[in-house]
């Protein structure tokens, strides 16, 4: 088995300290904290993106993601286990159906890196947490017969922790029930271990057209040639549509530069930068928070000046269990009489009668 095989990559997980430090000089405070966080929430880095971290920089916005710091440990006022209420909404375990049309799966609840902002720190890493095949049984036939689902989300934890074999039965049980339009996975191995799209994987996702696959790049060093062949193997051999959704973080890509060279490296890739998400209330994640009046600016800088294909929209996921609400800039400035006055992107005034 050789480090391009997806399993070794799993098998060989960095999850503790003295090993990590064979790897990378670590700051005094990411020394000091690093198992009070780890007992709070596990910690896990796969040689593959392990290599894409600088080795003695702190400041590395890859490092950022996966590295414990001390605020984690620090529990703010507004942050909770579960902020945007997945629990309350879940009628049987493991899936969670807010949203009229829409019901989220979680099928896994391990990842092969875990990410210091999860908002599912609280199940992540917990087999306890994971259904189990009969819990699987009962989960089909919620969504059998409940007609007004008209898509499924498979997520985690990662999906695609999960054998061929279970994803084919999986993703084919559902493709049987009629009313289920499509189908969407949510997986950060692409960015973490691009080695798990193989051919074998892409053979069966080829069978269920339409198929969405969501990603979780959050910085342009993530996309490496690497991850370029396994996005174009999923795209021409799985027969996929495949968006991004990324995390606004402060300090890894709060930034006008960093979040153009990352969008338009996704859409070179081919694939469609789809969410901008305001980082969530979770316990621990106050490190990350970029203030929604700087996301807002943000947007507004690179809307105009990118490509409408590259723009993801920004949006805010509810804490309690709101659902999601569209961030961005507001381009009417006044209403008049017979017209509205309007700021463009680069701060001009146009004036339009309807």
């Amino acid at each position: 088995m050789s480090q391009e095989d997806w399993m070794w990559q799993m098998q060989n997980r960095i999850t503790d300290l003295a090993t990590l430090k064979n790897h990378i000089t670590l700051s005094e405070e990411e020394e000091s904290v690093f198992q009070a966080a780890r007992e709070q929430f596990s910690f896990s880095i796969t040689p593959y993106y392990l290599s894409l971290l600088d080795p003695k920089d702190p400041s590395c916005p890859i490092r950022k993601q996966v590295l414990p710091r001390a605020n984690e440990l620090v529990r703010l006022e507004n942050e909770s286990e579960d902020p945007l209420a997945e629990q309350i909404h879940m009628p049987i375990k493991g899936v969670t159906h807010r949203y009229p049309d829409r019901a989220i799966w979680y099928i896994s609840h391990i990842c092969a890196v875990y990410c210091r902002f999860c908002t599912r720190k609280r199940k992540v890493s917990k087999p306890t947490e994971t259904p189990n095949r009969e819990e699987w049984k009962e989960a089909l036939e919620y969504f059998r017969t409940h007609s007004e689902i008209k898509e499924v989300i498979l997520s985690g934890g990662d999906p695609l922790t999960l054998s061929d074999q279970h994803i084919d039965y999986l993703l084919g049980e559902l493709n049987r029930i009629d009313h289920i339009n499509h189908l969407r996975i949510h997986t950060r191995y692409p960015v973490t271990m691009p080695m798990r799209i193989t051919d074998s994987l892409c053979e069966i996702f080829s069978k269920y057209f339409p198929l969405y696959i969501v990603t979780h790049f959050n910085h342009p060093k993530e996309l490496t040639e690497t991850v370029k062949t396994a996005i174009t193997k999923l795209i021409k051999q799985g027969n996929v549509t495949i968006l991004n959704q990324s995390v606004l973080l402060k300090d890894v890509n709060d930034s006008v530069n960093v979040l153009e060279e990352l969008n338009y490296k996704l859409v070179k890739f081919g694939i469609k930068p789809y969410y901008l998400h305001q980082c969530d209330e979770v316990f621990g994640s106050s490190d990350f928070v970029v203030p929604i009046e700087d996301g807002i600016r943000l947007m507004y800088a690179i809307r105009g000046r990118m490509s409408g294909l590259t723009v993801p929209n920004y949006v805010k996921d509810l804490t309690g269990g709101g659902g999601k609400v569209l961030l961005g800039p507001n381009y009417l400035l006044e209403k008049r009489e017979n017209s509205y006055l309007f700021k463009n992107f680069n701060g001009g005034e146009y004036e339009v009668t309807h």
